[in-house]
């Protein structure tokens, strides 16, 4: 099956803010909590299937706060793929997103 090429979700969405963290490709060290109950496994989830972007997924065990032993999970796009992203409208796509949210504020 051929490959589809990825889509950009509307630039003031929770799929928006999700695919702008990835492209930036910088550790996330914490996000703004996102309206309503959506789970962050679940926007990638979408991401991947409806919007076709191949990100990658690693999980690892790790122990909460607690002590209690979890599973974390890290979500990446390969470096070509963000290249590739950018230059095909990417950055122009950012800039749409930071205006977008300005009006939100």
């Amino acid at each position: 099956m051929p490959k589809k090429t990825p889509i950009f979700p509307g630039p003031a969405t929770a799929r928006g803010a999700v695919l702008a963290v990835l492209l930036s490709n910088e550790d996330q060290a914490g996000a703004e909590p996102m309206r309503g109950r959506i789970a962050l496994a679940a926007i990638v989830r979408a991401l991947k299937r409806k919007y076709h972007w191949p990100i990658d997924t690693e999980s690892f065990p790790s122990n909460s706060i607690d002590g209690r032993a979890t599973w974390a999970t890290v979500y990446s796009l390969p470096p070509e793929v963000i290249t590739r992203a950018l230059n095909a409208g990417g950055h122009d796509w950012l800039k749409s997103r930071k205006t977008s949210l300005r009006g939100q504020v």
